[in-house]
């Protein structure tokens, strides 16, 4: 009855678990936002590129 007891009192496998969710969470967002930034990058250097060609 004490181990169940204790098994249930032991929070470190749910915090580890909430931990890595939202480290993937940020993860995430964080490609979003620079796959958002790449885009916009390549087009402004394709603009640059145009007009010193042109």
């Amino acid at each position: 009855m004490k181990f169940i007891t204790k098994l249930v009192r032991n929070e470190d496998g749910a915090t580890a678990i909430e931990y890595g969710l939202i480290a993937a969470l940020i993860a995430v967002a964080a490609i979003t936002a620079m796959q958002g930034l790449g885009t916009q990058l390549t087009n402004t250097f394709n603009t640059v590129s145009t007009k010193m060609a042109g």
